[in-house]
């Protein structure tokens, strides 16, 4: 990244936050006059102003690509990788398969506030990483280096985890549901509306399909 004395230093705790935050509706864009981050959401019309102040300043705004799902996904696997305890590392890596994926990730760690709070360190440091590769990639100029330093990539490969497997072949989470049905087929008529009570429990329970980043 370009460092130069009379360049603006950034507000690196709004930068931060632009670059973890990847709703659709959201947009971040980096003033390079005073290095303030300003937010525009397409659901907000009080935000117009700031969209047409955007469009009309040639030059003056960057805008901000933050880091995709996808990639924060991995930086989940990656984590799970890393976890030393075989059943928390199983839990994890059932907790991480199918929608709901990052909800399910955060409601295992609570019960782990150790591991919980190393996800937190493990997380911000491949944010950083993120964010200083993209910096490096843009043509601007900052005031100043950013006050994380230089992160260290983790000693984890960067490829997706490899699942365990159930039953010919198949994921460990269909082996689980497959189970779960001829339990299901199992039971005595008198009893199923007790499951399926308990079922719906869990299932008010879960997050919706479109989810907050951890």
């Amino acid at each position: 990244m370009k460092i130069e004395a009379e360049a603006p230093t950034p507000d690196w705790a709004a930068l931060e936050t632009a670059f973890e935050h990847n709703a659709p509706d959201h947009h971040a864009y980096l003033d390079l006059s005073n290095g303030q981050v300003v937010t525009i959401n397409d659901t907000r019309p009080e935000d117009e102003e700031k969209r047409a102040l955007i469009a009309k300043s040639t030059g003056r705004f960057v805008h901000l690509d933050p880091a995709s799902s996808r990639e924060q996904y991995r930086w989940m696997e990656r984590f799970v990788a890393s976890v030393e305890e075989p059943g928390l590392r199983e839990r994890l890596v059932l907790a991480i398969d199918g929608k709901g994926a990052f909800r399910r990730f955060k409601d295992v760690l609570l019960s782990y506030p150790v591991e919980r709070d190393r996800w937190f360190s493990y997380r911000a440091n491949l944010l950083h990483i993120y964010i200083d590769g993209w910096l490096a990639s843009q043509d601007v100029a900052l005031g100043a280096y950013p006050p994380w330093g230089k992160p260290e990539e983790p000693t984890e490969p960067n490829v997706p985890l490899e699942k365990p497997l159930g039953e010919r072949g198949v994921n460990a989470s269909e082996t689980l549901r497959r189970t779960a049905r001829e339990l299901i087929d199992r039971l005595p008529a008198l009893e199923l509306p007790a499951a399926i009570a308990y079922m719906q429990y869990l299932q008010e329970r879960m997050p919706s399909v479109i989810e907050p980043v951890p």
